[in-house]
């Protein structure tokens, strides 16, 4: 079977510390091209300024990887769509949750592959902590991530941008775990943003949930963590804790402690050729959509500016 040949869309520290050694791990893919108009390419690999000139006078792709900010992502895929491309978007999927609706809808119209990817479920830890859940009862989960977006955006304005996310940018991988290891629904009941008086995005949230069966879940995000980072999710159940630290890498449960080797990005486009090759797509907004709900419900509260 031939490889499947994707173009990626956006070469930044994103694309070059992830996606492209995946896709060269991955014989299911071939890379044709990447596209920005701002960063260089790889060597000896067709690069081109924007996707339309990709696909106006570029080689032919089957795929392409948005690695770009959100705000554009839409019609960069609804461009690649309308051509039977098939599409992997980057966390989060889009700026809206309207616009990945549409972007989904659009896919199963031309019979293309649109893929939401949420890279922090395939950490080693995810998969056997869900599995370990659905057989326990919840009565309680603690979040906290907490790092420094100095070390992991540094001078990178789109974050702080409306659509950009802020602080959400790192705290939807939690929720991309947790919205994937729990047995039951959750929503949100408080939240409190602090957006920085010289920015449009917030920094910092504490936010409060609950899940159907009324289990409480309490998230605490902030960007300004100096030192070692945090990256932890506590689930107390009836049988004891789990506990996933180190972004999911590490589970610990009352047994013990499971240590076991991170493929994230390697699964993702593991996952990506198995959607093409069975026609398929994976669209999964729920942690769009707890995120959108903070932004609607929840209180701001103006902290001081925020300096890169």
């Amino acid at each position: 079977m031939d490889p499947i040949r994707i173009a990626v869309v956006g070469v930044g520290k994103i694309a070059r510390d992830q996606h492209l050694p995946a896709i060269a791990g991955n014989r299911a893919f071939s890379l044709a091209a990447t596209v920005s108009p701002h960063d260089p390419g790889v060597p000896e690999v067709p690069h081109l300024e924007s996707l339309e000139q990709l696909l106006e006078d570029g080689p032919a792709v089957d795929a392409v990887a948005l690695c770009t900010p959100p705000q554009v992502r839409y019609g960069l895929a609804a461009m690649a769509l309308k051509r039977g491309i098939h599409v992997f978007l980057e966390k989060p999927p889009g700026a809206t949750l309207a616009e990945v609706a549409a972007l989904e809808s659009r896919a199963d119209k031309v019979g293309a592959t649109l893929f939401a990817a949420w890279h922090s479920r395939f950490a080693a830890g995810v998969a056997p902590a869900r599995a370990w859940l659905a057989e326990r009862r919840i009565e309680r989960v603690e979040i906290t991530w907490r790092e420094d977006v100095r070390v992991w955006h540094p001078g990178q304005a789109w974050i702080w941008e409306p659509g950009g996310l802020g602080v959400f940018d790192p705290g939807i991988n939690a929720l991309s775990i947790v919205t994937h290891i729990l047995p039951r629904p959750f929503f949100l009941k408080t939240a409190t943003l602090e957006i920085p008086a010289n920015r449009a995005a917030p920094i910092a949230a504490d936010m409060h949930f609950c899940d159907t069966g009324g289990a409480a879940i309490h998230m605490d995000l902030d960007w300004r963590q100096t030192g070692p980072q945090s990256w932890d999710i506590v689930v107390e159940t009836d049988a004891g804790t789990l506990k996933l630290s180190n972004g999911g890498a590490v589970l610990s449960l009352p047994s013990g402690t499971e240590h076991a080797e991170d493929h994230e990005y390697p699964g993702l486009y593991a996952r990506f050729a198995t959607l093409i090759r069975s026609g398929r797509s994976d669209v999964d907004v729920d942690p769009l959509r707890l995120v959108a709900d903070a932004f609607l419900r929840g209180k701001r509260a103006t902290t001081e500016a925020f300096i890169d």
